[in-house]
């Protein structure tokens, strides 16, 4: 006799398959249903990624995509933070550098000078 499909991929016994699902319904019974408390709601996922190995690998994927979403937020602001203290900086009017004082050493040529007479 075959066995089904999740006994060849997680080949439990019946009595432990049985254990685990009265494992899980004992904590939405006191916790609720998902339960509230993080820890029993880890548990309680814990006891059914067990009996169903999809759900974990489901899991981890949604958490690698909340992982990369956050990343790339945190780059785009930081981006945006860079262009925005540049374009600040191209704005404000600071003047001459601190102790740089007169940098023209002589006297301006006079009008006709300029011209090129």
């Amino acid at each position: 006799m075959a066995d089904s499909g999740i006994f060849r991929i997680n080949p439990l016994q019946g009595w432990q398959r049985d254990a685990i699902l009265k494992a899980a319904q004992v904590l939405r019974e006191h916790f609720g249903n998902p339960p509230a408390d993080p820890a029993a709601r880890l548990a309680h996922d814990g006891l059914l990624e067990v009996l169903d190995p999809a759900r974990r690998t489901v899991r981890l994927q949604k958490e690698m995509a909340e992982a990369t979403r956050k990343l790339a937020q945190a780059e785009r602001a930081e981006r945006r933070a860079r262009e925005r203290r540049a374009t600040d900086r191209r704005k404000a009017n600071l003047g001459p550098p601190p102790g740089a004082g007169e940098r023209r050493k002589g006297d301006r040529r006079a009008a006709e000078r300029r011209r090129g007479r």
